[in-house]
């Protein structure tokens, strides 16, 4: 059920960006708010951590953590292109689902890297599976104020 989630708010996302022009993208969601571009940044940069997070690889984009999540919109000139950001956001969560389809029922609720042994063992809900849960609801919660882009037309 939670993978279903996680596919079904990736699939009306992707269907989302593929109405967004890139001008579109371009805009902030409302006065004085974040852009698209940066909006797309920040998720793709969130699900290429989760590769390290859920033990499942390394970060392909190492550096969009610090431009699209611990930098507010516009304070990095020097953003990547909008078709790159595109491409590496399928790349980026094609991965993802490769290896989800991969892990085994019980293998969700072994720990994340954020946790110790020490602290999982006190706190099991420390696990993959809420990662993948909290992961969705952000999906959904920026997918939302992608949106708004949409509406403006």
């Amino acid at each position: 059920m939670a993978q279903d989630a996680w596919q079904g708010q990736l699939k009306s996302t992707d269907s989302l960006l593929n109405k967004l022009s890139d001008e579109q993208l371009m805009q902030e969601v409302s006065p004085g708010r974040n852009r698209g571009i940066y909006l797309l940044g920040h998720l793709l940069a969130v699900h290429d951590m989760m590769l390290p997070l859920l033990l499942l690889g390394d970060s392909q984009y190492p550096t969009y953590y610090s431009v699209f999540v611990q930098s507010p919109d516009r304070a990095v000139a020097d953003l990547p292109s909008i078709a790159e950001l595109r491409t590496q956001w399928t790349v980026t969560n094609e991965k993802l689902s490769a290896h989800f389809a991969s892990l085994a029922a019980d293998e969700w609720f072994t720990r994340h890297a954020s946790v110790s042994p020490e602290d999982f063992a006190k706190e099991p809900h420390r696990n993959r599976l809420n990662v993948l849960l909290s992961r969705t609801n952000h999906l959904s919660y920026h997918r939302g104020q992608l949106v708004l882009l949409a509406a403006k037309d």
